[in-house]
C-alpha cells in the first residue's frame, strides 16, 4: 500500500504566493465521484504554488493527483481513511511570508465555523477549514475564515466549491470559486 504524497517538511514559504485550497472530496477508492478534470488546470492558470485540502479527501490517489500540482498540505477529516490519516495530522500551522494561517476540516465541535472562529485570534492571518461543505469568507477580528466549500459533494448548496488565497508581504485576499458544472472551472480567468 505504497503512495507518493508526502507533506513538504518546510512549513515557511515566501510570497507572493497564490494558493489553491479544496475540502471535502469525499472520493471513495470504488465510488464513482472524481475530482473535476477542470481543477488541476485552474490551479494552473492561477500560478498556484501550494495546495491545501481541508480534510475527507477519503482516496489517496486524490492527494496523488493534488501533489502534482504544487506542494500539497492536508489535514484529516471524520471520514478518512488509514492511507490518509497515516500522512495527515488533525491540525497545521504555517507561515506565508510573514502571514500565519491554520488549516483544520472542522468536525469535532458544535460547527466547522465554531472550530474554525475557535482557533482565530491575534498573529493568525487565517484559518481554512472545510466540514460543513458550505463556501464562506468571513472577518473575525483580523482573522479571515475560509471555507471553500466542496468541489465534488455540494450537498445542500447552491454550488460546489474551490478556494484561491492570494498572499503578498501585506495581506491575504481569499476567493472562491463556485460552479454548478466543473466544465465552468475552464472558463474562469486570472484577471
Amino acid at each position: 500500500m505504497g503512495h507518493s504524497v508526502r507533506q513538504p517538511r518546510r512549513l515557511t514559504f515566501p510570497v507572493p504566493l497564490t494558493i489553491g485550497v479544496i475540502a471535502d472530496t469525499h472520493i471513495y477508492a470504488r465510488g464513482r465521484r472524481r475530482l473535476p478534470a477542470a481543477l488541476p488546470d485552474l490551479f494552473r492558470r492561477f500560478g498556484v504554488g501550494l495546495v491545501l485540502h481541508a480534510g475527507d479527501v477519503n482516496a489517496i490517489h486524490v492527494l496523488e493527483d493534488l501533489s502534482g500540482i504544487a506542494p500539497l498540505l492536508v489535514v484529516a477529516g471524520n471520514n478518512d481513511g488509514d492511507d490518509v490519516l497515516a500522512i495527515a495530522p488533525q491540525e497545521l500551522s504555517f507561515v506565508v511570508g510573514g502571514h500565519r494561517f491554520v488549516l483544520v476540516h472542522g468536525h469535532g465541535g458544535a460547527s466547522a465555523r465554531a472550530e474554525a472562529r475557535r482557533r482565530a485570534g491575534p498573529g493568525i492571518a487565517c484559518v481554512v477549514y472545510g466540514h460543513s461543505h458550505i463556501p464562506m469568507i468571513e472577518k473575525v477580528d483580523d482573522t479571515i475564515l475560509f471555507n471553500p466549500g466542496s468541489a465534488t459533494d455540494r450537498r445542500w448548496q447552491e454550488h460546489f466549491g474551490v478556494g484561491l488565497l492570494y498572499v503578498i508581504e501585506k495581506k491575504v485576499e481569499p476567493e472562491l470559486v463556485l460552479y454548478s458544472d466543473a466544465r465552468d472551472l475552464g472558463r474562469v480567468d486570472p484577471d
